[in-house]
């Protein structure tokens, strides 16, 4: 690289909020739609870099966009879709709208947490944890521990957490 692109890039680094966005501007002749300054900073830093080593081929361009047509970037269907499928009276439409990552209904989950047993119940609707039934897992492990948890996370429902346990 440049040395003189390499300096200015590091002179980047010390601009306050307001003066990346006013750099953005210049060099994209736009307003920035982030605030986000460590954002600003690699946005301004790869358009200075690209001025200065070239930009993509219009090969690569062209590439890019037949790419990028072919792609669904969809991996699941909205949550209105779900709703509306339940309400047109379809038997398997609560299957549909379950999180898949749910056990089935009337598991038990445990989880041993500083010495105590958390054991919370899989309910049709919601999840049952000291005689109260709760809307998520997360509400649980929060009203368990205090801390704010991810509820599939706490209960081993994801790969990361082996220690937790099902009956």
């Amino acid at each position: 690289m440049d040395p003189a692109i390499r300096q200015e890039i590091e002179s980047l680094r010390k601009l306050k909020l307001k003066e990346l966005k006013l750099r953005f501007r210049e060099l994209f002749g736009e307003e920035s739609p982030s605030s986000n300054q460590q954002h600003l900073f690699r946005r301004i830093a790869w358009r200075l870099q690209a001025r200065s080593e070239g930009d993509l081929s219009e090969r690569a361009r062209q590439r890019a966009e037949q790419l990028a047509e072919d792609v669904d970037l969809r991996l699941r269907a909205p949550r209105p879709f779900w709703r509306q499928l339940s309400n047109s009276g379809r038997g398997d439409s609560e299957i549909a709208n379950r999180d898949p990552r749910l056990p089935t209904v009337g598991t038990v989950l445990q989880r041993s947490y500083q010495g105590r047993q958390i054991m919370v119940t899989v309910l049709e609707q919601g999840f049952l944890y000291n005689d109260q039934t709760y809307a998520s897992l997360s509400a649980i492990a929060y009203r368990a521990t205090g801390t704010r948890w991810n509820g599939f996370l706490f209960f081993g429902l994801m790969k990361s957490n082996p220690g937790a346990q099902h009956e």
